[in-house]
């Protein structure tokens, strides 16, 4: 049992060494283009909710 994990250690270091790592600039513009599309994205449905409500709003009242 502890030589298949021995095996499964080595394999997986050997593995991490042949992982193409993003630069730290890469890293960065990704890491601020996710937060940039989660802030849009999260806008652009707080907007849709706000529309909606004040539809119902409007629809509930006229009732």
């Amino acid at each position: 049992m502890f030589a298949k994990l021995k095996t499964f250690l080595l394999e997986s270091r050997q593995e991490l060494k042949r992982v193409n790592w993003p630069s730290r600039q890469e890293t960065v513009r990704y890491t601020l283009f996710v937060i940039g599309l989660s802030i849009g994205l999260a806008l652009f449905l707080g907007l849709l909710d706000f529309i909606f409500i004040k539809i119902l709003q409007k629809l509930i009242l006229k009732i």
